[in-house]
């Protein structure tokens, strides 16, 4: 007792470290940490379900790859063998996991090339139409977003909301396959398939071709996705409409515009980035649906060219980076919120 606690105290002695003493991991630190974990355990999670959700798919790829063909007993089961199907299920879930720790996604059963140089060949084109498809919606749905709400109540708000809900609620596929009948089959004015035509030379003539075949594929995805945006967008503006520092502002005289655009805007998006970097994510998969319509030669179409066989190292490999990319950008939203925000800072 003596050694520890000052006589007639019961106080530490000088020198003494108490427990409450000892310094802790600093808050964002812990922030950090606890982000990165939940992203890896969602990817690890996400790892071992493309591996034993595609395995319950109905369907041999071998029979589906040599249908219509005469082929031997032996022949299917060297094609087994070299699919790596032959295998215990615990050994090619072994090997599935050692090939995805290395970035191997092995070889496609059907094109006979390595997965991941099939995805190297189609990420360009996913990213040239979902990323101008993602920007040209969250510029629309957040200006008409802004706009409807801070008019609430108009015809004009009446008039946005009434036509983004209703393409919000129209199925993506339908959508262009009406916009082929109508703008490409119909009127001839736009491409029905492809990302360019053949024959075309010249850096710009070239760039003229390809952004003739986007303009429908784009409009399908902007059509359905920019509601989200707006209707967020919308109900964020509401809910700082009543706020105490607008109102201070507009008895400081200014303008309504101003109040808009340099008070009630910037708060008013804190909501909508976590959408905004999910929606970046999802990127990277595409829009599976419109890609397959409009023929574009993307990840989508990549995806769905795999499910009909199943190949099973195309489907597994595109699983996890579809919804790794939506992993990625989710943490990366966390990351950047408390930097717009200071209330998750404190």
């Amino acid at each position: 007792m003596a050694a520890t606690e000052k006589a007639g105290t019961g106080r530490p002695a000088a020198g003494t470290r108490t427990r409450r003493g000892r310094p802790g991991l600093h808050p964002a630190v812990r922030y950090l940490g606890g982000r990165v974990l939940t992203a890896l355990v969602s990817l690890l999670a996400v790892m071992v379900t493309s591996f034993f959700l595609f395995r319950v798919l109905p369907g041999d790829p071998v029979a589906a790859l040599t249908q219509g063909r005469s082929v031997s007993v032996d022949q299917l089961e060297a094609m087994r063998r070299d699919f790596g199907l032959d295998q215990p299920l615990p050994q090619q879930f072994a090997d599935y996991c050692l090939g995805m720790l290395t970035l191997d996604f092995g070889m496609s059963y059907q094109y006979r090339v390595p997965v991941a140089d099939l995805i190297a060949e189609r990420i360009g084109p996913t990213l040239l139409l979902a990323g101008t498809g993602t920007v040209i919606a969250a510029i629309l749905g957040l200006v008409l977003g802004t706009r409807a709400g801070w008019r609430r109540g108009s015809l004009m708000d009446r008039v946005d909301t009434g036509v983004a809900l209703t393409l919000w609620s129209v199925p993506s596929f339908w959508l262009g396959l009406l916009l082929i009948v109508l703008l490409a089959s119909g009127a001839g004015l736009f491409p029905t398939s492809g990302m360019s035509s053949p024959g075309v030379e010249g850096a710009f003539a070239v760039a003229l071709d390809v952004g003739h075949h986007m303009v429908l594929p784009v409009a399908t995805m902007v059509a359905v996705v920019y509601a989200q945006y707006m209707m967020i967008m919308r109900s964020s503006v509401l809910d700082e409409m009543g706020s105490d520092y607008l109102t201070t502002a507009r008895a400081k005289g200014l303008r309504d515009s101003v109040v808009l655009r340099r008070h009630a805007v910037p708060n008013a998006l804190l909501p909508t980035v976590t959408l905004i970097f999910l929606n970046l994510g999802r990127v990277v998969s595409g829009v599976i649906l419109i890609e397959t319509v409009f023929a574009w030669p993307g990840l989508g179409s990549l995806f769905y060219s795999g499910l009909r066989v199943p190949d099973l190292p195309i489907v597994q490999a595109l699983f996890v980076v579809f919804a790794g990319s939506v992993i990625v950008m989710n943490l990366l939203a966390d990351l950047v919120y408390p930097l717009l925000d200071p209330r998750v800072r404190t």
